[in-house]
């Protein structure tokens, strides 16, 4: 397997530069774009494993890039952005983006959050394996079995739905509309309530302690992770 390849959709070039060391330094081949029209024809051309996008791009706006990349493109997406806002958050992840980190960033937790889209995109947190499995919580996708520590857990069918759903897209920021929308279907994609009891409900089953989880993580005002490690 060769190096991971990153496209990186940025204009401003004291980041670019930053982020050229700190990316070659862990292995990764990297191509630069500092427009959205660039960095459309370098994820075409590329073919990378990870995009990497600024939202303040000055050709368009990055949500729509995003937007344009779904169309074609199933690749990890992470916004790399000085939007830190909720709303902001939520309407690149509804754009189709993976993930979300707020400038100015860590490069420990930017590096950490590729590794987890690589992970993703390799299959491995995917709901079509036999067995999913972080710390102690194990569930047996083929049996629909969940043990925590070794102790048979049992959930709802709705839990169980919920949990299913984060496991298929763990590491990944899922909002909640788009967890509503999944578990519950479009009519209830606003209906935040439901999610909130039922999340509740998962971390009293599944977390040692349901007010510091270790699985079930909120990404507040935004959504839920499910951690992938």
């Amino acid at each position: 397997m060769g190096e991971p390849v990153i496209v990186l959709i940025e204009d401003e070039l004291p980041i670019r530069r930053f982020l050229r060391a700190t990316l070659h330094a862990q292995g990764y081949r990297l191509f630069e774009a500092p427009t959205g029209a660039d960095g459309l024809v370098e994820a075409a051309t590329r073919q990378p494993d990870v995009i990497i996008i600024d939202l303040g791009l000055p050709d368009m706006d990055g949500l729509e890039v995003i937007r344009r990349l779904r169309e074609w493109a199933s690749v990890p997406i992470i916004v790399l952005s000085a939007r830190g806002q909720e709303r902001d958050k939520v309407a690149a992840l509804d754009a189709g983006a993976d993930d979300y980190v707020s400038k100015p960033f860590a490069p420990g937790e930017l590096l950490a959050r590729i590794r987890v889209a690589l992970r993703h995109a390799a299959g491995i947190a995917r709901a079509d394996e036999a067995v999913f499995s972080v710390g102690d919580l194990q569930v047996d996708l083929a049996r629909r079995g969940v043990t925590l520590a070794g102790q048979e857990v049992h959930l709802t069918p709705i839990e169980y739905r919920l949990l299913t759903t984060l496991i298929r897209h763990a590491g990944k920021v899922l909002t909640h509309r788009q967890l509503l929308t999944e578990v519950w279907g479009p009519s209830h994609a606003d209906q935040a309530h439901y999610l909130r009891v039922y999340m509740g409900q998962l971390r009293r089953k599944l977390e040692a302690d349901p007010t510091r989880p270790r699985y079930l993580l909120t990404e507040s005002g935004v959504g839920y992770r499910l951690v992938a490690e």
